[in-house]
């Protein structure tokens, strides 16, 4: 029991970033969502907590490049977050779309899910920890 306040005291100390990301990698590690859902929940519960959970069912087919292995689940589910949040403001979350694009590719080269996974096996829990993360530093900032 006294490592659990410790722990809840040591996440209160991070930054909401840090925090997204922690949990949305470990939302991915425990099995129970996939890189675009795991994003999603964790920017709805931060940045959107009044709408209801069963949105991130809207993301459940962008696991895996959507099937077909393009464009990665957890940029899918970045994109989707930021309409969940930001709303009507389609000029913002266009230019925060290409800024999440360009941050993404810079990173890990390619938007491929399939091209990732070949070139950097078993990071999936972690880039999407990050992509959680990259979009409550955005959003924290607008």
């Amino acid at each position: 029991m006294f490592w659990i306040k410790k722990k809840q005291q040591a996440l209160e100390n991070l930054e909401l970033a840090e925090l997204c990301q922690i949990e949305a990698e470990a939302l991915y590690r425990a099995g129970k969502y996939h890189c675009a859902e795991a994003v999603v929940e964790v920017i709805r519960r931060h940045f959107s907590p009044d709408t209801p959970a069963r949105v991130v069912h809207s993301v459940s087919g962008f696991g895996g490049g959507s099937g077909s292995g393009c464009i990665c689940g957890a940029v899918s589910g970045g994109t989707v977050a930021l309409g969940l949040v930001l709303g009507d403001e389609k000029k913002l979350i266009s230019h925060l779309t290409r800024e999440l694009h360009a941050w993404f590719k810079e990173k890990y080269d390619f938007t491929c899910c399939k091209i990732i996974r070949q070139n950097h096996k078993g990071v999936c829990p972690v880039l999407t920890g990050e992509v959680a993360g990259k979009i409550a530093e955005m959003l924290s900032r607008k």
